[in-house]
């Protein structure tokens, strides 16, 4: 997800998102007063010291410089180092740079225009996949899996704010973000990791009142920088807070989209999805050196697609996590708990766990078999957070799932684990049902 956006005025922005919107008069701030720092997939930081202003003060550009490396332990240590089935980690076993991104943006004088760019290894995972770039030439992606957000619009006055903006954004769909340091977990949960962290469209958001915001999207297509078809594809997005302790979330997509090999015609397969959360603070005491405040994350998702030979009761998704987490000594640690799980017949919208091979592996041949994927996740996560810019993390997580799915020692790639070697006809990924993972991560963030 993953990505949401609020004004700056609070240090609310964001991610799998997080584009800030422009501050409005004193007397017409959406969210006025709230600190939302908390917030399961937000920044948790209160100021940013990389700011330009001119001589009355308003600011003219605000920069950000985000650096995330990881050392992930996978119990069963696959020959070719390769983690799969996440879209958090991409190598197992030794230490990685996750993603470096550096950004500026401005809602100086009403105009908006935000430019982040990014590299690592998540960027691979996320980008790499996206199967519209064969359909005609000039796709340009090469280039633009560097960009991480890029935006330029116009804030209009009007009610409590309306933006309009074109571009690439961080998707609105899910809980959480695309920046890990802004989850209260490092792998995100399965529901979230299965959806979309950007898209490449039009967007308007309106704030009707103080604690209302529903944006509309106009988008090339799920998670694809190029149309699967000829129709663009639509999205909303709707955030509601009572106060601070409460956000409510509504988001639905729908669109055109994945090609069906061998058609002739463009896409005719329809896509619906739907999420919606609840986060909740039901404790704060931020001066206390115990428990300085709790708070627990619910978010539940549900979508399908049908058309062109494809079956809705064949190929939907459904499933929902439920996180807790406490923070300790005026929030600067924190433990997180954390379970998921998903159901995704046929392997819609799921990670393929293995590269193709000349022979079907174990998890090919249970999906063939008409055997719906059926996975769980529990993590537990502790945070030091010495203060605003750094976060130093430990994490451990569980997954288990019904049919092979997950790397086993054997590893994914070859029989000799590099890709460079021819694969052996006789060699099968070597696919497991249970995973258990160390994660270590360092992020920096100004």
């Amino acid at each position: 997800m993953k990505k949401h956006v609020f004004t700056t005025a609070f240090i609310c922005a964001s991610a799998m998102a997080m584009a800030q919107d422009t501050v409005q008069p004193a007397s017409k701030v959406p969210f006025e007063g709230m600190n939302l720092t908390w917030v399961n997939g937000q920044n948790r930081q209160s100021s940013s010291p990389l700011q330009l202003k001119d001589k009355d003060g308003e600011v003219i550009l605000t920069g950000t410089v985000l650096t995330d490396a990881y050392f992930n332990y996978n119990f069963a240590r696959p020959k070719d180092n390769t983690q799969t089935i996440s879209a958090a980690t991409g190598r197992a076993n030794e230490f990685s740079i996750n993603q470096a991104s550096i950004g500026i943006e401005s809602n100086y004088k009403n105009v908006i225009g935000r430019l982040w760019l990014q590299t690592g290894g998540m960027t691979h995972i996320v980008q790499e996949a996206d199967g519209s770039v064969t359909r005609g030439r000039n796709t340009g992606t090469g280039n633009l899996k560097f960009i991480r957000e890029a935006a330029a619009g116009y804030h209009f006055n009007y009610k409590y704010g309306l933006n309009i903006e074109a571009g690439i954004f961080m998707s609105y769909i899910g809980l959480e973000s695309y920046v890990l340091q802004e989850n209260w977990s490092y792998q995100r949960s399965m529901v979230c990791d299965f959806t979309p962290f950007y898209f490449q469209g039009a967007r308007v958001q309106f704030y009707p009142t103080k604690k209302y915001k529903v944006e509309l999207w106009l988008l090339n297509g799920w998670q694809t920088y190029n149309s699967w078809s000829k129709n663009i594809g639509f999205g909303n997005s709707n955030y509601y807070r009572p106060s601070e302790n409460v956000q409510l979330v509504a988001n639905f997509y729908y669109g055109n989209d994945t090609h069906v090999a061998g058609s002739t015609s463009l896409s005719k397969v329809r896509r619906f999805h739907h999420d919606n959360s609840i986060v909740a603070r039901y404790f704060k005491n931020p001066g206390s050196k115990g428990i300085s405040q709790a708070a627990f994350s619910l978010n539940t998702h549900y979508g399908f697609q049908s058309g062109d030979g494809v079956k809705a009761k064949d190929n939907y998704m459904t499933g929902s996590s439920l996180t807790n987490r406490i923070w300790f000594n005026k929030n600067k640690l924190a433990l997180t708990m954390r379970g998921d799980f998903v159901t995704n017949p046929g392997g819609y919208l799921a990670f393929v766990p293995a590269a193709p091979s000349a022979t079907p592996n174990a998890y090919d041949q249970a999906i063939a078999s008409g055997k719906d994927l059926k996975m769980t996740q529990l993590s537990a996560t502790f945070d030091i957070m010495p203060n605003d810019f750094v976060t130093f993390r430990f994490e451990f997580a569980h997954r288990n799932a019904n049919v092979p799915y997950f790397a086993g020692h054997g590893g994914t790639t070859s029989q000799t684990g590099f890709t460079s070697d021819p694969v052996d006809p006789t060699w099968l990924p070597d696919l497991v049902k249970t995973e258990n993972r160390l994660i270590m991560a360092v992020n920096f963030r100004l």
